[in-house]
């Protein structure tokens, strides 16, 4: 709802009756939100938000067994639809107030005439609003090469996320690669990795393979080693996932340097100020082809070939895995208690509240070595 247009109001029974997944109301105080766009998205299932329909959420928000931050009570706000009338009795003074709320929103859209409209189609208009006049980009042109500009300003703002579509750049093929669909990843690189697999096994079945440790002693790698240097590979991968995400994707770019800016939101700060994009959850094949073929000559440089493209392979289904379980953690609704339930909250948690901790994705084993773990709220 636009700040400048007055709130609608509705009574404690049309509240109550939005309590299905297709129509999903929360109260918060008086404060009415529409929350049925986030039902998949919420962190603690769809379920808990829809067993509290139509109720007053002040409590939950506060906690325990969760203390929802300032970024969830922002995100909130992209819901708000309206008031509550407890006067439930005066529908007189209800149709009034609706009926003056809705000349006041024709006045308002008579002013914004001249704005050109978005298009029907568009998926902003699925989207909750952003204050166009308020914010420190221009919404309606591509963002790519405004927030470059933002300087110090561009930290808090990239972490304060909005449940709206980004466009990046103006021309619609640059546009179009930075965006792909989940499925992409298992078809480009699963083919690659099954293949790999019956390779490698074949050639160590063969007997010819040995790992040499001096000039004068090897030993013979067996068939049956493959499955462990596979998982060596994942486990390998696990280890550069973290790196990445904490040591790249996670770098503070100098407040003065436009391109770096620039290159931290292409590469992941457009994902935390918008992080249920769908067509970018996942890394494009181009993109990612880069750093699965840097993997690739880093192995077969440092151990001999048969041997570096096994951990490969390991390493490459860690990468699909990986891909696929982000997309899971922000649209999945995982079983309350199961291990992908525990990753979803704690994934969610790094997004809100903890961005410099909980970098682990596909595993948090990483962030206790390394001292990022999402410290258990206290109460």
């Amino acid at each position: 709802m636009s700040p400048s247009t007055s709130p609608r109001f509705y009574t404690e029974r049309e509240v109550a009756r939005h309590c299905t997944k297709d129509s999903c109301w929360v109260l918060l105080g008086t404060r009415v939100y529409d929350v049925t766009g986030f039902l998949r998205m919420h962190p603690g299932g769809e379920a808990l938000i829809r067993s509290r329909a139509g109720k007053d959420l002040t409590r939950e928000m506060e906690g325990p067994p969760h203390r929802h931050s300032a970024n969830a009570r922002r995100w909130l706000e992209q819901y708000y639809i309206g008031e509550l009338d407890r006067e439930s009795g005066a529908e007189e003074t209800l149709r009034e107030r609706r009926k003056a709320s809705e000349q006041t929103e024709e006045k308002s859209a008579e002013k914004t005439n001249g704005v050109k409209e978005e298009d029907e189609n568009s998926p902003y208009k699925l989207c909750s609003s952003v204050d166009l006049d308020k914010d420190l980009v221009d919404w309606r042109k591509p963002l790519a090469w405004q927030v470059g500009h933002l300087g110090e300003k561009y930290d808090a703002w990239v972490h304060q996320p909005v449940d709206r579509p980004i466009r990046l750049f103006g021309n619609p093929f640059m546009e179009a690669a930075t965006k792909t669909s989940w499925y992409w990843v298992p078809v480009v690189w699963l083919p690659l990795v099954f293949y790999l697999c019956w390779h490698c096994y074949v050639t160590l079945a063969k007997g010819n393979t040995r790992l040499e440790l001096t000039s004068n002693f090897s030993i013979p790698v067996h068939k049956y080693m493959f499955p462990i240097l596979f998982i060596i590979g994942w486990v390998l991968w696990t280890f550069m996932e973290y790196c990445i995400h904490r040591f790249v994707f996670h770098m503070k770019p100098p407040a003065h340097n436009y391109y770096l800016i620039t290159l931290h939101f292409l590469l992941h700060g457009q994902h935390h100020k918008s992080p249920f994009d769908g067509s970018r959850l996942v890394f494009p094949p181009g993109l990612a082809s880069l750093v699965v073929g840097l993997f690739y000559m880093t192995l077969c440089k440092t151990l001999p070939e048969t041997l570096g493209v096994s951990v490969f392979v390991g390493g490459l289904c860690g990468y699909v895995v990986y891909d696929m379980i982000h997309y899971y953690l922000h649209y999945g609704s995982p079983k309350r208690g199961s291990y992908l339930y525990g990753l979803k909250a704690y994934h969610v948690k790094h997004h809100f509240e903890h961005q410099r901790s909980g970098f682990g994705i596909t595993t948090t084993f990483w962030d206790h070595p390394f001292d990022t773990v999402i410290p258990d709220e206290k109460f």
